[in-house]
């Protein structure tokens, strides 16, 4: 019997219920069908989420192989062993920096300093904030005035203030003995100001701590 024939006989003895749920079931077929025939070259949230969880940004392993700067760079220089965008190779070294025998002529390389003469004290540590003459300044914040200042009377005050430090002001706990801090004192107290007081290690020894403040720059 022809196919046509069959397929029409069906159709006539079918409830339209049957026939209804038949098409639904053609039709959610092809939308199914036509998703999985979908073209590998068409972007997609799904194939981008994919293509990223692949890709890895490692910025500074691409700077430090000289991958930003290298359209300013030689055949030799690209051909070299990679190094850090820093080159701290050719930065000399301490032994061989001009400045540093200044600064250990102040320090030893202890950190801390060597002269007890009072007036070098204050022109090596205090002069760049509070002025040679002791007369203050103002800038990137106020520097109070050490001399003519009846504060300075107390040489107590100008020895805890060395010690423990003063908001901005730094703590001179380790980076001064006794004998130095009673130097420097003495100076602010009789050249700066004129006051007869005399200043000994004793008293500086009175109010020393064991323990620096937090904000000592020798702890650093």
């Amino acid at each position: 019997m022809d196919n046509a024939i069959v397929n029409k006989t069906i159709m006539k003895n079918m409830t339209p219920k049957l026939l209804t749920v038949m098409l639904l079931s053609v039709m959610s077929s092809t939308v199914l069908l036509g998703c999985s025939q979908q073209s590998d070259d068409e972007v997609t949230v799904s194939s981008v989420q994919d293509q990223d969880s692949l890709t890895t940004n490692d910025y500074q392993a691409s700077r430090n192989t000289g991958a930003w700067g290298g359209v300013y760079m030689s055949r030799e220089e690209l051909a070299a062993p990679a190094i850090n965008i820093v080159d701290d190779s050719s930065l000399p070294t301490m032994d061989s920096d001009p400045s540093i025998t200044e600064w250990e002529a102040k320090f030893e390389g202890t950190n801390a300093f060597v002269t007890t003469d009072g007036k070098k004290l204050y022109h090596d540590s205090c002069a760049a904030c509070h002025m040679h003459k002791g007369e203050g300044a103002y800038g990137a914040g106020y520097y109070p005035p050490l001399a003519n200042n009846s504060k300075m009377q107390s040489k107590y005050y100008i020895i805890d203030i060395l010690i423990n430090g003063f908001r901005g002001m730094p703590s001179f706990h380790k980076m001064m003995n006794d004998e130095q801090m009673a130097a420097v004192t003495q100076y602010v107290v009789s050249d700066l100001n004129g006051y007869t007081d005399t200043v000994t290690a004793e008293d500086v020894a009175q109010l020393r701590h064991a323990v620096p403040p937090a904000s000592d720059p020798s702890d650093e």
